[in-house]
């Protein structure tokens, strides 16, 4: 350790260290533009400039590295003289346009051109003007005027991201921001820039213009999209959700959310939101209140279970649900003597439940691993922030390699990608007959020793930190279950971790709450293939969920809907309107099987009620028992206990007892949602379906 002085304290920070890294552990606050601490260092706006004793003139305190004894000073004369200097030029071009700005009460900037800038401007003369580029449906650069080229976009660019999309041309004052060749910003990160930006110059182009900071209020939640459960800050007016950023949290999504996290919002203020329940009547939609279309369920529920049994009636639930829900829609099934409940609606493959399946170790153990071998996924799209996390290892040397039908840009140093077509467990078996060979061991199958397979064994025989990771088309293909068990076994093998990139917010918790059958119950494939007489729809819409479809629904005599939105009209008989979760209280399991809880953060629209209430209420309505919950906690304990952060060691496993062997033919495309249709919230941001990957997947083609 080095210990230096810094305004009088004694600092000790690791070798090689800046005097900034200094000043956060001390709980100095020294005014940085340039400098953020996921970013590398740029020292390019000289805002940190501080004394350095023996140094002629003051340093940049980004950039001057810590030596032992080194006396540092903040706040002398010096110091702030120089940072007043700076703030002057930085200002000489700048709009000074803050009662009009978006970020205006959230702007650095602004708020230290307060404390270090003059009174007055001695720049008379003209100021520079940059014109505004159209750089895609998400992030503005109308005022691209304010910048003052810190370049922290163009760093989140090329070292977060994995993409350089934004760079700077020209010199001297014509210098600017731009795309350079005039393309939009396609990462699925690209909205970090707006919270990254300093002065506004890049801002939400959904949120422009429709608030002003200090009227949101700010509440916690959880991401209901992919599995890495980013925690996020809501920011709430007059009831309605305007914008959402991220909350830090290292262990879990850092200081970062993709985009379908942050501009997802716009659905919750769509016009397909369903505000009062429907009951279709002569094939017309009529909308009715509460007790009728309760009694409409109550009544059919019945009826279907007394003329056809309680294995006539099913629920098809969606994993992006609270637990809170999943749990009492397994539990109202059950209570009605049947076990036909299922989330698994984009699976080919339904084998008995033997664990929970997750992603065998901590999401920040990602960026540690020094080998790891991806299959069947679109790591980058499919899971944008456990992209970003292996990216990180992959530049420290972390070697990447991936079994799937196609080669993906990942953005990321990939060693390499074997392309299986959909003869992945062929192309795992000839990795495991590598493994075998080098260890001297029987394969346990028959596999073909290829320079692939044999590059990707010894890698993953090599080093300490590595892991067998299986996508979401790995899960839901029709050979999963040989997928996992080829993949434990090399696993076991090698000393690698196995787990599973779970799809949604909440496949973990699905599974821990048996939201499917545990016995003779039948699966979300054989319900959708008419299965049942009576279907409960817990926020899914199977026309876009499933291979399967809504076809095989007709011939049920009830179909109910419980939705936030105007969904599954062609199929349904009920639709019965359900706050989304920025308007209930709930809970997410993340991949690494995390539990957070979060609370409402705006009040139901319309006459919509929490699921959790109204699966409640039908309960009661039938006449079963064990369903007095008053609130959404008391369903939480009931389901898994109180005060539990975690999902139990136990519980969690991705061991099989599945028997290993080839199967005779190879299987049809597995059922993957792209990034921008994930669930039903995201196909209804109006923005993030004009983006470049929502548009290829319109056309028929995969996000690359």
């Amino acid at each position: 350790m080095v210990e230096i002085e810094l305004d009088g304290k004694k600092v000790e920070v690791p070798p090689g260290s800046m005097v900034m890294h200094a000043a956060e552990k001390a709980g100095i606050y020294i005014p940085h533009f340039c400098y953020h601490k996921k970013l590398s260092i740029a020292a390019n706006c000289r805002m940190c400039l501080v004394e350095v004793e023996k140094a002629p003139k003051a340093l940049p305190a980004c950039a001057t590295p810590v030596t032992q004894g080194m006396v540092v000073r903040t706040k002398s004369k010096k110091a702030l003289d120089a940072q007043q200097s700076v703030m002057e030029f930085l200002l000489i071009n700048h709009p000074l346009d803050c009662p009009i700005c978006d970020q205006g009460g959230e702007c650095q900037l602004q708020d230290l051109a307060v404390g270090y800038g003059g009174g007055s401007s001695r720049f008379g003369e003209e100021k520079r003007v940059v014109a505004p580029k159209d750089i895609g449906p998400l992030v503005s650069t109308q005022e691209m005027t304010r910048c003052i080229h810190c370049t922290r976009c163009v760093r989140f660019g090329e070292e977060i991201a994995g993409v350089m999309e934004l760079g700077m041309v020209n010199r001297g004052e014509y210098s600017e921001i731009t795309t350079v060749k005039g393309d939009t910003l396609d990462s699925e990160l690209s909205g970090n820039v707006i919270d990254l930006c300093p002065v506004g110059a890049l801002t939400s182009k959904p949120f422009r213009y429709s608030a002003r900071t200090w009227e949101l209020s700010r509440r916690k939640s959880v991401s209901p999209h992919d599995s890495t459960g980013a925690n996020l800050i809501v920011q709430v007016k007059n009831h309605r959700v305007m914008r959402v950023v991220p909350m830090e949290n290292e262990a879990v999504n850092e200081c970062w959310i993709a985009d379908r996290d942050r501009f997802s919002y716009e659905a919750l203020n769509s016009e397909e939101r369903l505000h009062k329940p429907m009951i279709k009547q002569g094939g017309q939609w009529q909308e009715v209140d509460w007790q009728t279309a309760l009694d409409f369920v109550v009544r059919g529920l019945k009826q279907v279970r007394d003329q056809h049994g309680a294995a006539g009636v099913g629920a098809l639930v969606s994993p992006h649900s609270t637990l809170e829900e999943l749990y009492l829609a397994a539990q109202l099934v059950r209570a009605m003597d049947s076990d036909n409940i299922d989330y698994r609606l984009r699976h080919a493959q339904f084998n008995p439940a033997e664990g929970v399946r997750w992603l065998g170790m901590p999401i920040a153990a990602l960026q540690e691993l020094q080998s790891v071998l991806v299959i069947g996924s679109n790591l980058r799209k499919d899971h944008p922030l456990f992209a970003h996390r292996v990216r990180q290892a992959a530049k420290r040397g972390c070697r990447v390699f991936a079994i799937n039908a196609k080669v993906y840009d990942w953005a990321m140093p990939v060693t390499a990608s074997v392309v299986a077509a959909q003869d992945w467990v062929q192309a795992l078996a000839d990795v495991a007959a590598a493994v075998a060979q080098a260890k001297g061991v029987t394969a346990p199958v028959a596999g073909n020793v290829n320079e692939e397979a044999q590059n990707i064994a010894t890698t993953l025989l090599a080093g300490e930190r590595k892991a067998v990771l299986l996508g979401n088309a790995a899960a839901h293909h029709a050979h999963a279950a040989q997928l996992l068990a080829l993949a434990q076994w090399v696993a076991e093998q090698t000393g690698a971790t196995v787990g599973y990139l779970t799809e949604a917010a909440n496949t973990v918790g699905a599974q821990w709450v048996k939201a499917q059958p545990q016995a003779a119950g039948l699966n979300a494939a054989q319900m959708l293939s008419g299965g049942v007489k009576a279907a409960i729809l817990l926020n899914t819409e199977p026309q876009f969920d499933s291979a399967f479809g809504e076809k095989g629904l007709a011939q049920a005599e009830l179909v109910v809907t419980l939705s936030p939105f105007k969904a599954n009209m062609e199929c349904s008989n009920v639709l019965l309107p359900i706050a989304p979760f920025t308007e209930t209280s709930g809970t997410f399991v993340n991949a690494e099987g995390r539990v957070q809880s979060f609370h409402a953060v705006v009040k139901p629209q319309g006459e919509a009620r929490p699921a959790w209430k109204v699966l409640r209420v039908l309960a009661n309505l039938l006449g079963l028992s064990g369903f007095e919950y008053e609130s959404s906690q008391d369903v939480l304990s009931a389901a898994i206990g109180s005060g539990t952060e975690h999902v139990p060691a136990e519980l969690l496993s991705n061991a099989t007892k599945t028997v290993l062997q080839l199967p005779a033919t190879t299987a049809a495309d597995p059922v993957v949602a792209s990034i921008y249709q994930l669930d039903g919230i995201v196909r209804r941001a109006a923005s993030l379906q004009l983006t470049a990957d929502a548009r290829q997947a319109h056309e028929g083609g995969a996000a690359a």
